[in-house]
């Protein structure tokens, strides 16, 4: 349930910043190879998937645009007057993310196209 009376505008963003910092990744790749396998299998217990994003190419432009339509207050991507929560698998599928453990309950297919698609329909962006 929004809290918002209809027809306002809120004034968050003029006074939100957001700042993106990418620690080393070479780093913290050399980290985890530096750890034996009980201490890796710990980390996974404690995070899951985690580690599956040190190996994975992100699309900067991507992260950057969507960054800016993050709405924080509400926790989700605020496109004019639309309202985006992607859902995990829709997360897995614009990170391109292949190695995610397939046995999950959360887990199902996802078609990246479609989800790019609504994506530019909502910003307005053509795919070139």
């Amino acid at each position: 349930c929004d809290s918002l009376v209809e027809g306002y505008v809120s004034e968050f963003w003029d006074f939100t910043r957001i700042s993106v910092t990418q620690n080393n990744l070479q780093e913290l790749k050399e980290i985890w190879d530096q750890w034996n396998d009980v201490v890796k299998q710990l980390f996974y217990s404690n995070y899951e998937d985690l580690p599956y994003l040190l190996d994975m190419k992100v699309d900067k432009h991507l992260f950057r645009a969507l960054t800016k339509f993050w709405n924080l207050a509400y926790g989700c991507f605020t496109f004019g007057k639309v309202d985006l929560v992607p859902t995990v698998e829709e997360y897995i599928a614009l990170l391109r993310c292949s190695k995610v453990q397939v046995d999950k309950v959360y887990l199902r297919v996802v078609n990246v196209p479609t989800i790019l698609k609504k994506l530019m329909t909502i910003t307005g962006m053509s795919e070139q």
